[in-house]
Order: C-alpha cells, then structure tokens, then sequence
C-alpha cells in the first residue's frame, strides 16, 4: 500500500487500475501513476547518465564554445523550469500553512523536478565549456520529459472537462507552462551550437559538417544531404570531398597501431622480431667475434622461441580497434532485442482481429507501437553500421600505413622473399579482407542471441515441436562447417595463384618494350593464361561449393518451418494451427533466417581474414636492417671519413659471404675509384657502406651524411625539379649550378615543359643517359659529406661523360671537397683520382694510388697495358679553354627532338623545336606540356545500360535469361507456400481438430521442396555464368593490353593496368556473380511483398506509390556511384607511389628520406579515405530513409488490418503484416545491392576500356609471310626514311637513305639526343614510319606482320631485363631450341662458368626483374640470347655501356667472330668500339650528316673527328 499512501491520503488514488486504463473505450491512467511514475522517469535516466556522461565529456575536450543566443535560451529556459517547479514546492508549503492537507506526492514530485533542472542547467553549461555543439544524451531527456508530460497533459484536459470541481488552478496553470517550456528545450535541443574556438574545422577549408551537426542530424544522418542534393544535380568531383574528421587522420590511426604492435614485440623478447625499434634492439655487439659452434647454438635459440610465442598481430588490433568494438556492441545488443518485439505485436494483432469485442483504440496502440519500434531499430541498426563501418575504415589506413613503414625498413634478404605484387596485394586485398570481416564480426556472438531467444518465442507459441526444427538447424551447421574449410583450402590455392598472375603482370608491363622486340608477347600470354586458368579452376570448385552453401541456407528456414508444423499438428489431432501460431512462428522463423545466414558468411569472412592475418603478420615480422651495422656517429680523433675493419658481409644472415677480409680507410675529402670485372662486388661494397648488406663481423664506420646513385638510376613519377630537389628546400642558385654541372641545361631546353616536365613511371621518357644524371644531380644537391657514386657515368655519352668528371666528381668538380667513392669501368679517369681499389670475387687485392698500382706491376697494371693504349695519353691534352669547350656543347646540343618516345632508350625526346629558350621553366609552356602520364580518370554519370548487355553477352544470353527464370520460380513458390499456409489456417475449426490436415501439409511440403529445386539451378547458373564471363573478359583485356604500341605503355601508368588485372578482375571474379544472386533475390523480395500487402488489404495501394522509393534511390545512386569512382580513382596513387618506393628503398633509405615519403603515402591513403567516407554515410542515409519507408508501408498494412478487421480474416492479417515486417530489410537489400551492381559492374567498364585504345599493326599476316630463311642476306636499303613519336610533333628523323650490304659492321654514332636509337625504333617498327620505306633483302618491312619482322632480326637491348623465372626461360621462352644449344650460346656469352656453379644451372630461379644477378651479368644474358636466335642481322643498343672493359672486350670478340657472316649496326657511346667496323654513319639532328669508313672520317676532321678527340683517341 505505500504508493497509494503516498499518492493520497485517504487511499482514494490507486496507483494502477486495469478497468479504468485497459478494458475501456476510453483509456486513462491513474493520477498516482502520472505523479509517480511519468514524473520520476525522466530525472531518474538524467541521474544515471551523468555521471558516465560528465566523465566521458572530461576526458574529450573539444575546445570552449562562446555564449551564443542558443545557449542563453536553453540556460534561461531550464532556470525557468526550475523556478516553476519551485512555485510548486513554496506553494504546497503554503497550503500546509492554510491547514490544507495534501499527499507528500505534491512536496516530492516538484522538489525532485527542480534538483533535476538544475543538473540540466549544469550539464548545458558543461556541453558549452567542452565544445559540445549538440548533446543527444540532453535531447533524449528532454524528449522522454515532454511525453510523459503529454500524457499526463491530455489526462488533466479530461478531467477538467469531466470532473470540474477537482481542479487546482495554480498547479493546472504551472503544469501547462512547465509543458510549454519543455516543449521548447526540446526544440531548442534539437538545433547545434556554433563550432568551438580553436578547433580544426575552423581553420579547414573544407570541413566534413558532421561534427557541427545536431544530435537529430547525426542519427538520422541528414548532414550529408547537401552532398547528395550536389551529387543529384552534377557529379561529384574531387573538390566537393570534404576533410577527413581528425580521428580517421592517417598519423593518428597508424601512430596507434604500431604503438600496439611494438607492445606486443617488445613482450615477446626476441631479438630478430623488434619492428619499428631498432634503437632498442639487443643486437649482437658489433666488435665481438663469434666462434662457429657458438653461433650455432645461439640461432638453435632463436628459432626454440620462435617457435614458442610469436607477437599476435590480432591482439595488437584489438587494443587499437577495442574501444569501438565495445560501442558497436552496445548497438547490436539492443538492436537485437528490439527484433523480437515486432512478431509479439503481431501476435496481438492477430489476437485483436480474432476478438471483436476489443476496442479499437488498442488496435491503433499495436499498430502505432509497431511503428515506434521499427523506427528506433532502424536508427539504432544504422548507428551500428556506421561505427563499424568507420572501424573499418581506420583499420585500413592503419595496415596500410604499417605496411608501408616496414617495407621502408625491412632487409633486403626478406624483401626478396616476397614481390612487388605480394606486397601490395596486402595492402589492397588483404587489409580489405579485414575491413570486411569489421561490419560482421559482432555476428559471432549476436547469431547464436538471436538463434536463442527466437527458439524461446517459438517453444512459448509452439511448445516441443519446435525441437523438430532445431534438429534440421543443427544438421545444418557440419554441412557448412565442411563447406567453410573447403572454401578456406580454395581461397588459399586462389591468393596463391593471383599473386602469381599479378607478380608476371607486373614483370610483362615493366618489361613490355623487351617482350615487342623480341616478338616474346605469345609466350608470355600464355604464361599468363596458363596461371589464369588454374585459378578459375580453382574458382569453379569455389562456385560449386556455394551453390550448395545457397541451397542449404535458403532451404533452411522452410525446412524448419516445415518440420516443425508438421510434427506439431501430426503429434495431437487437438493441435491447430491457427493464424496466431502459424504467421508469428513464421516472422520468428524469418529472423532466424538472418543469423542462420550470416554464420556461414561470417564463418568464411573469418576463414578469409585470418589468412590475410597470417600474411600480415609474417610480412610485419620481416627480418630489419639493423641500424647499428654501420656506425654513423663521427669517427672520433680521425680524419677518416669512411672506415671499414675487417669486414664480412653477405646478403642474407645465412647466405654465403659477398665480401670478405675488407679493410678500408678513406681519408676526408679523398676521391676514390673501385675498379673490378662485373659480379666481383663493387655495388656490394657500397651496399655495405650504407648498411644494407648483413654485417657478419667488423666495423664499418661513415662519418657524416651519405649521398647515393645507384647503378640503374630510381626516378620517381614527379616532375624533373622534383626529382633532383628531393625534399630538401629549394636553393635557386645552387640548383642552377647543380644543373649545369650535371649537364642537363641541353635536356631541359629540348623537354616541353623546362624542369617542371613531368617524368613518367620509372622515367619511361626520359633516356638512359638522362635518368643517370637526374640521379646524379639529385645527389650533388643534396649536398652531403659523403657521395657513393655506382658507374653513373656509364650511360652517358663519351664528351658528357667527361663533361660530368671535369664538373662533378673529378679534382675540379662541385663535389672537391667531399669524399667520393666512384664505382668505374671508364679508364680514362683513374689518373685523375686519390686511390684506387680493385675488387676480386668479393675480396681487394690491390689498393693504391694509380702511380703505385702501375710501379707495381701488378694484375691491374697488365689489365691497364691492354685496355688503355689508346687513354694513356689523355691527361695531358686537354682541349683549349673551358670556355671554347662551353660554347661548342651548348652548340652540339641544340637540335630540336623528338618528344614522348617510344620507351627511354635514348634522349632522343621530348622537344619542340621553337621553344629553345634558356630558360628552364619556360614561360610560354603551358602546364598541360609537360603533362604524360594519364591519372586514372573518373567515368561520370550512370553506368550505361551497355555495360550489363556486355557482361550478359559475357556470360552468354541463353544463361542470363534461364537464371531470370530460376529465381521468378523459386520467389513464386515461396508466395505460393505462404498463401497456402495462410489458407490452411483458415480452415474452420470442426470439434477441436481441422480437417484436411494432411494434404494441407503435403501440399505444403511440395511447394517448399520446387522452391529449393530452383534455388540450386540459379545458384548453379549465376556461378557458372561469372566464371565464363571473367574468362572471358580477362583473356579479351590481355590480348588487347599486348596489341597496344609502346606509347599506349608510356602514357598508362603501370599502376593503372595493374588495378586492372588486380583488383578489377577480382571484383568480376569473386564479387559481380554474389551480387546479382542478392540483387535479383531482394528485387523478387519486394515485388513480391508488395503484391502480397495490396491483395491483402487493397486500400494500400493508395499509400504505396506516394511513398516514391525511387526518389531517394535516383538520389542516392547518382552520389554513391560518383563516390565510388572517386574512391577507387584515388586508390592507383596509394599503389603506384608505393610500387616505387619499393624500387627506390635503398635510396629514400640512403638519403634518410623516409619521413617525406611516409607522410607522402599517408596523405594519400588520406585522400583515397576522403572519398571512402562520404560513401560509407551515404549508404547509412539512405538506410535510414529507406526502411523509414518500409516502416511505412507496415504501418499502413497494420492500420488498414485494424480498420477493416471485419471483412478481414485473420490468415490474410497475418500473411500481410509478416510480409510488410520483411519489406523493410528487402528494400534496404535490395537498393544497396543495386548500387553496389552499379558500381561494382564499372570494373567490366574499366576493363572493357583498352579495348578501344590504339592497336599495334597485325602479328602476322599470312599473304606477306617472308620465307622460314629470310632474311638469307642481311641487306639493309633505307629509302628517305623519315619517323615521329606523335602526330603532333616534328618529324624525328627526315630524309633518311642509305644502304647497307649484307654482312657489314656499321656503327652509328652521333651526339645524345641525335636519333640513334630512333632508327632502332623503326627497324623494329616499335614505331612505324611518317615517310620513306626500309627494305631488308628487298622486301618492305612495313608488309609483314610484326612477329614475322622482329624475330628475324636481333637485338642487345640498352637496359637488360630479365623476367622472374628459370635462366633457360629467360633466354629461350617458345622452348624453341635444345639444351645443348643453350649452353653452346651460355658458353660463348663467357656465362658458361657462372651458370654451371649455380646449383639449378640453367634451372636458376631468376628473381623479379633478374635482382639476383649482376647488372653486367644480365647483359651477358642478353647477349647469350642474341647468339641463341642468331639471325642475319644484329642491333646492339649501347649494350656494353654497364660493363668493365674486360668484359666489353669479350663481348666485342664475341660478336666480330659469331656474328662475322651478319649485319651488325651498333649504336656506340664509347667510340673505341666501332673503330674497326666497316662504316661508320653520323647523325646529326635526325640527318645524316656523314657515313663512311672510320679512318676516312678521322682524315675528313668532321664530327666524327671531334668526338674522337673528346674521348681521346686522337
């Protein structure tokens, strides 16, 4: 009784009374409730949140907000409150005082309210002084007061119209005040305060508007609409992306991980697995000598622990991500029980159609619970989605970040065992794998809730039999089980087999102007094919697999449905199954469906991420660089600049050693020269240097900062300037002397846009020569102590060569002062240097000045007595002034050129002859000028209808439309078993039992039994059909990527192609075929439960078509769509700029350049996330405005079932609701499901597109097919041959005519940039001819198919590219010749002693781009190759320039005894190598200018006399 006494004094007011609130036709609650319960309510959630929310909003301040106008009005307002509630208090003091006796409920009540809008006051303030612009936790309390203050309110207007004596006026004119000003907080809360002073959104140009939003606008996600009303109108573009939120920032979210992974490295103590602290490493003292035995036990150690414990990556991400883990929780849970109150009203609303005597107005509070329901599950679903989603993003920028840290820092013996290819596919498909698994991973424990408490409505509406169901469930689970770790041993073989795709991918694109001259691209096509076709192997049985997954999961719940029902009315006559128990076991059985389906998904989602996982982890574990290898502190005491003390390097920890017994001193400011034929380690020596190389034993110390240029220049995708700036502060005049020095005025004047050119991927249009002294001028302006320079002066041009010598490295040069370490095979420098090594299989046998080297007559003096007869002379005379060498170079250099060459071979490039203006940046260039590779453009607007007619024709037409068919058959027997149960539980009832039982179940039963018939077909055909379709697909794009020119490679960055036969063909693959299965199942969803609804209850059709779904589905895909291309046009920069710095480690490392360039690839993947963003919540607004909708649509099912409940029978009520309850779901599905078809099918576009882009003339042509022998000759006839490399520029070469008899040795010389290489270029038709024609033994070149033309003439290509592969492989793909054969060419090429050390031989793994053998060594593969194909006429493209001159000499031998019966054109740098050729033809500006004898050029004194005298041998 204590309430009732509290309400009233006498007991008069009860507290609950079901007669006056429930069977009624005119509810009201009791004035004790209304005081107690609707008062306390409110204060009692403001008094529990508090706490939790005065602490949450201590520990995240967002900076001060002013008093704004809002703020005052919700202060003043809430004092209001308090004030009102107080005049309740003083005025029941005044009653007591007037003897007036009233319950202590009308002291209490008031005085509590008051406390409680104070605390609110209190909270507003706090919101402001934190920077809260909108508080939901004060939203909510504000609402929850204004509806019970609502019932309460009409409560008091009846009783002041019913009962007029009882009313207090003072307390009715205070509670209708306290409702009004309630009303307004709530309105007031709704709206956001203005920003914070200080924060980031007010210095942004361009903030995401969802921080300033109010709490309303955040749930319901209206903040983004401005977005999409912009996208409806235009496309989006870049520029209409808002900032990332600082939260999602890459330094932030990637600082958090590796802090975590760190942790848990640093609690496993094991010296090799220290990632990303090196500096607290327990590494091995440097100066201790370990005895053999010792080692061997120490590494026995390590790899015991090893065992043992590993760092878990996953515990690191869970630290990291857990916070938001525990948030998405919360939403699940309550999401989860808000689903099962829908099928409980249900339940009512049948019970209300069955009894009419119960009063409408409980029909209408069902109806308008069910709605209140569905709307709050939809909210809090949303909420759920987007914190997941968000989660997922940040775990993406953080692998993707950590990944690229460590590729930074991990030692070369590990980066080798994984690819390029491998490495990036962890950043795209492995971190999305993850991602994934973010949106699903709640389902593990929210299925087997959901599972549970659905067996718990079902037992309480159907008691036992539901056991029958569970049993089927439970026999469905192994099924799956077998079903998911078969998918696992698939995905597995799938990654495997497209690392491998894309790894040959990636080596054909790099290697592409190899594969065209040699006429390779069948061989590789078919390599590729081969690989492609184990994969879709692979696939088949992947598509098999779920089929049977589809059919089991989508049978399931009718399975259940049935067993149950019919062990329920075949157990007990007595047993009906009436409306009631038949349509809500149904809704149950459908949310059962949900989690059912999801285990599997979620199981493989597992299975998948785990292996991604693994590789991770693995990858994160790598083996470092050791820091410490090379001690950089200042050598104390010495003038040393560079020392190294017994040192032993190899490789790898366990590889044999590269270098041994070194023992070097260099003095500061000393030049140095390393001298050696080629593998006898003098890259290894400076590798060592730089701490690259494994230190097995000794000391290397370096003293001061380290400049490097490796042997194959690394030249980044960024303009010239960029390149030879590098990070460091721009210094105009230095970078004018530096320029200079490096011989580059020339080459900027003939570029179209001076220095701000920009260079392509791997420099493609830059020459051999020029990449070299790009790479050389970015290391002099550098400006460091310390220069490690690898032979940068061998692709260079005799004259430039010195020109570089005289004014870079040499005693003259800029770099005088520094200490510089020269690799070198050019002898004519050795005078000029301090000290000299010479390096032999690793170890220096001789070491000296080059005075002392020849006194001692040494091996090196022999080497020097035979190779430099002609250079000796060369240190006296130098030519005239400098000044008179300046003028005539600048003279030499000015011709105009060619431009967008096919292909870097030689500087004969980029020009446009008016612009050769002195400056570097010229004016009138515009910016497009220098402009070469294409981004990777955005398609915009819809994706035409044309691409899903190609992917139908894909797949082929007659399949397409049979699965159409399958799927209309299995959703009409789906309706049908619906309708016929909604029948059947309609059957009167005749003495406790219905007739007709068993055929109402057989019936039953054969219906459900088609519908899993025609899920197996459509789930069979759709597969199938993909698989046919990306076969097809991916052969078309393959075969026209290799008939595109050389061009089409230089304008398309590989990253681009990449992305293409990567993640493109994996969308088509594995994703398309899943989701046209979804989209075509929720499409016949809907349609389906529309037209169960409008026969039901008809009048719905008024409500159905205002509702417009399309308008916010043509709302939202016109956004979504354009995000998503955003999205993935900004993912190719993430991947080409992490392609190259791979290439380029050692240099960012050498130049301690990694911060530049992580903050590069963070601000990258921030911007791919910018666009990321937006989508995410784009999906989530269209969610919640879509299942508002449906929320509609049941509501409208509901209301019309309470409203016409007479003529309605309570079957049709059920089948209806249980129908409008699915819609929602069906509608959101099937929306998303089209857009991401729509989007998703843009990778059918993308890769449909090189289909119309230029093509390569045909490979053969079977009229003009020369005879097997041709050429028999080798007759060269070149008729005013005139070529350009694009059609809007000047002609390369012009008026070309010579002839060259059969047999003859012609060298072609002429000044960089003079169209040596171009005519290569045209013999081989990598580019065709603008005039004239080329007859090779009398037939005209241009005739022949491209294959018939370039496998019968040779080539020694400038830039030696091997593939990854066998040795034999590499030199014989077509298996055209036998094995003795190849030794013969191995022996010949002086490889023959080398090869047969190796332990494979000629099965030699060649690792990516052949890394594993020396650059000279690679030439040498090159030139056994050309003795292998042997054919009339041979092109040596400037092959000798990486090689010492031993080796050059071999070569030459080589070449003039083997090839003595064939044509030979060589294109000669270093002119001593065709001074005993036949003729010798001087270009000049695209012209001959003089072709003869070499003696009779020498007498003639022209150019060709000049250039010998420049390299001294005349």
């Amino acid at each position: 009784m204590g309430l009732d006494d509290f309400c009233s004094l006498d007991g008069s007011d009860p507290f609950w009374d079901w007669n006056r609130t429930w069977y009624t036709p005119n509810p009201d609650l009791t004035q004790c409730f209304q005081n107690t319960v609707l008062v306390w309510v409110p204060c009692i959630y403001l008094w529990v949140c508090a706490p939790f929310y005065y602490l949450y909003l201590h520990s995240h301040n967002r900076g001060y907000i002013r008093m704004s106008h809002l703020n005052r009005a919700k202060t003043v307002f809430g004092f209001l409150l308090w004030i009102i509630c107080w005049a309740d208090v003083f005025y029941s003091f005044w009653e007591r005082s007037q003897g007036i006796s009233k319950a202590p409920v009308y002291l209490v009540n008031p005085t509590l309210l008051g406390i409680t809008m104070l605390l609110a006051v209190f909270l507003i303030q706090y919101d402001r002084i934190k920077g809260v612009q909108s508080s939901g936790v004060m939203l909510v309390f504000w609402l929850i007061a204004v509806v019970c203050a609502a019932v309460t309110f009409r409560s008091k207007i009846l009783q002041a119209l019913n009962e007029v004596s009882s009313v207090s006026v003072f307390r009715y004119t205070t509670f209708y005040t306290y409702c009004t000003l309630l009303l307004v907080q709530l309105i007031l809360a709704c709206l956001a305060d203005q920003p914070p002073l200080f924060s980031e959104a007010v210095k942004d140009a361009n903030p995401c508007p969802e921080s300033g939003a109010s709490f309303l606008s955040k749930i319901t996600f209206w903040w983004i609409t401005g977005l999409m009303t912009q996208g409806y109108k235009r496309p989006l573009e870049e520029r209409d992306l808002w900032s990332l939120n600082e939260d999602d920032q890459s330094q932030g979210v990637v600082a958090q991980l590796i802090r975590s992974w760190q942790h848990e490295c640093a609690k496993i103590k094991r010296p090799s697995d220290m990632m990303y602290s090196p500096k607290h490493t327990a590494k091995r003292e440097s100066g201790e000598k370990k005895e053999g035995p010792v080692d061997e036990a120490e590494v026995l150690i390590v790899k015991k622990t090893e065992k043992g414990k590993k760092p878990s990556l996953l515990l690191a991400m869970c630290h990291t991500f857990g916070p938001y883990f525990l948030i998405s929780f919360l939403y699940k849970f309550i999401h989860d029980i808000l689903m099962f109150v829908g099928p409980e009203i249900l339940k009512q609303l049948i019970l209300f159609v069955k009894d009419s005597s119960a009063p409408y107005w409980q029909g209408f509070f069902y109806t308008v619970l069910l709605f209140v329901c569905a709307c709050l599950q939809t909210l809090i679903l949303q909420k759920y989605f987007h914190v997941c989603f968000v989660t997922g993003m940040r775990l993406r920028t953080s692998i993707v970040g950590a990944v690229y840290r460590k590729a930074l820092i991990v030692s070369n013996a590990a980066r080798r065992t994984s690819t390029v290819g491998e490495i990036v596919n962890l950043m795209s498909v492995d971190a999305q794998r993850l991602v994934d698994l973010m949106t699903y991973i709640n389902m593990i424990w929210s299925a087997p809730l959901q599972v549970v408490l659905a067996l718990y409505f079902l037992w309480q509406n159907l008691g036992p039999s539901v056991l029958a169901g569970v049993a089927v469930m439970i026999l469905m689970v192994p099924v799956n089980a077998v079903i998911a770790m078969k998918t696992k041993t698939y995905q597995v073989a799938q990654m495997k087999n497209k690392d491998n795709r894309i790894k040959l991918m990636n080596e054909v694109l790099n290697g592409m102007k190899v594969l065209k001259l040699y006429a390779w691209e069948l061989a590789f096509k078919d390599k590729v094919l081969q690989i492609r076709q184990s994969e879709l192997k692979v696939l088949k049985k992947a598509a098999y697999l779920a089929a049977i997954s589809t059919f089991t999961w989508v049978c399931a719940p009718f399975l259940v449905a049935l067993s149950t029902f019919a062990v329920y009315v075949l157990v007990d006559e007595n047993n009906i199954l009436d409306a009631e128990k038949a349509f809500v076991s149904l809704a149950l059985f459908n949310i059962l469906r949900f989690p059912l389906n999801m285990l599997p998904m979620v199981i493989s989602s597992i299975v998948q991420a785990s292996v991604s996982l693994k590789r991770l982890h693995v990858f994160l574990s790598h083996e470092e660089l050791e820091e410490d290898s090379v001690d950089r502190k200042a050598i104390t005491g010495s003038t040393d600049s560079i020392s190294i003390v017994d040192g032993m390097f190899s490789w790898s920890k366990n590889a044999p050693p590269s270098l041994k017994r070194i023992n070097v001193s260099i003095p500061e400011g000393a030049l140095v020269a390393v001298v050696g034929h080629v593998g006898s380690g003098k890259t290894s020596l400076l590798s060592a240097l730089l701490g690259e190389m494994e230190k097995q034993e000794g000391l290397v110390s370096v003293k001061g900062s380290v400049a490097y240029v490796p042997q194959q220049a690394w030249i980044q995708n960024a303009t010239l300037r960029d390149n030879i700036v590098f990070g460091q502060e721009r210094k105009e005049r230095w970078y004018q002397r530096v320029v200079e020095a490096c011989a580059l005025m020339p080459d900027l004047e003939i570029l179209p846009a001076g220095d701000e050119t920009e260079i392509g991927e791997k420099g493609v249009n830059l020459s051999g020569g020029q990449k070299q002294r790009v790479s050389l001028a970015r290391a002099v302006y550098c400006d460091c102590a310390i220069y490690l320079l690898d032979d940068p002066l061998s692709a260079v041009d005799a004259h430039v060569g010195k020109h570089i010598f005289d004014k870079v490295i040499g005693p003259k040069g800029v770099l005088q002062s520094r200490t510089r370490v020269l690799v070198t095979h050019g002898l004519s420098y050795l005078p000029q240097v301090d000290l000299i090594l010479v390096l032999v299989d690793g170890e220096i046998t001789e070491m000296g000045s080059y005075q002392e080297l020849l006194n001692r007559q040494g091996a090196f003096a022999e080497f020097l007595h035979t190779y430099a007869s002609a250079e000796q002379n060369r240190g006296e005379e130098e030519e005239g002034s400098v000044k008179e060498e300046e003028e005539e170079e600048q003279e030499d250099y000015q011709w105009p050129r060619s431009a967008g060459s096919g292909a870097g071979v030689d500087s004969d490039k980029y020009s446009s002859s008016n612009e050769v203006s002195g400056k570097h940046n010229k004016p009138g260039a515009s910016n497009e000028a220098g402009k070469l590779t294409e981004a990777d453009k955005a398609q915009t607007g819809k994706v035409k209808l044309s691409v899903f007619w190609e992917y139908m024709k894909a797949i082929g037409l007659f399949l397409s439309f049979l699965s159409v068919f399958l799927f209309f058959c299995h959703h009409f027997s789906s309706l049908a078993s619906n309708y016929w149960l909604s029948l059947w539980t309609d059957d009167p009832i005749i003495n406790g039992t219905q007739p007709h039982t068993e055929m109402r179940l057989s019936v039953y039963g054969v219906l459900g039994l088609s519908q899993g018939v025609a899920v197996f077909s459509y789930s069979m055909t759709v597969s199938i059909g993909g698989i046919l379709a990306s076969r097809h697909l991916h052969q078309s794009m393959l075969h026209n990527v290799l008939r595109s020119p050389m061009s089409f490679f230089e304008r398309t960055p590989s990253g681009n192609l990449v992305n293409r036969f990567s993640k493109e063909t994996d969308t088509i693959d594995s994703v398309i075929p899943g989701i046209i299965k979804m989209f075509m199942g929720s499409l016949f969803n809907v349609l389906g439960s529309c037209a169960v609804i409008l026969v039901a209850t008809p009048i719905v059709a008024v409500i159905i078509p205002p509702l417009g779904l399309l308008y916010f589905f043509r709302f939202y895909v016109a956004s979504s769509r354009q995000l998503k291309r955003l999205e993935s046009v900004s993912r190719s920069p993430v991947y080409s700029h992490f392609n190259e710095t791979l290439l380029g480690a050692s240099v960012i490392r050498a130049f301690r350049e990694q911060p530049r360039f992580i903050r590069e690839s963070d601000s990258r993947v921030d911007h791919n996330q910018r666009a990321y963003y937006p989508s995410i919540v784009a999906n989530r607004w269209l969610a919640v405005r879509l299942e508002f909708v449906g929320n509609c649509i049941v509501l409208a099912a509901a209301l019309f079932a309470v409203v016409a409940r007479d003529s309605l029978s309570p079957g049709i009520v059920g089948l209806s609701i249980s129908y409008a309850l699915q819609i929602t779901a069906s509608l959101n599905w099937l929306v998303r499901m089209s857009s991401e078809l729509e989007t998703n099918i843009v990778a059918v576009e993308r890769v449909k597109e090189y289909s119309d882009t230029e093509k390569e003339a045909v490979w053969r042509v079977e009229q003009t097919a020369p005879p097997p022998a041709w050429p028999t000759h080798g007759h060269i006839d070149i008729r005013d041959y005139g070529l350009r490399y694009r059609e809007d520029l000047e002609l390369a070469l012009k008026n070309i005519s010579f002839t060259i008899e059969g047999g003859e040795k012609v060298g072609i010389v002429g000044r960089t940039g003079a169209g040596k290489s171009s005519l290569t270029l045209g013999l081989f038709r990598i580019i065709e001819s603008a005039q004239g024609k080329i007859l090779i033994d009398g037939v005209n070149i241009a005739e022949l198919g491209l294959h018939d033309l370039r496998s019968r003439i040779t080539i020694i290509p400038q830039d030696p590219v091997l593939f990854s592969g066998t040795l034999r492989m590499n030199l014989d793909p077509f298996d055209a010749y036998s094995d003795e054969e190849v030794w013969n060419s191995l022996e010949l090429a002086h490889l023959k002693n080398f090869v047969s050390g190796l332990p494979d031989r000629l099965n030699h793994e060649c690792s990516e781009g052949g890394e594993n053998l020396s650059l000279g060594q690679r030439q040498l593969v090159c030139l056994a190759r050309a003795l292998l194909r042997k054919t009339k006429i041979l092109v040596l493209d400037e092959a000798t320039a990486a090689v010492d001159l031993e080796t050059d000499n071999l070569i030459q031998s080589t070449i003039r005894s083997q090839f003595e019966e064939c044509t030979v054109l060589t294109i000669a740098h270093r002119l001593n190598t065709v001074m005993d050729y036949t003729r010798v033809l001087v270009l000049d500006k695209g012209q001959i200018v003089e072709f003869d004898s070499p003696a009779s050029l020498l007498a003639k004194k022209g150019i060709f006399y000049k250039m010998a005298k420049d390299s001294g041998l005349v």
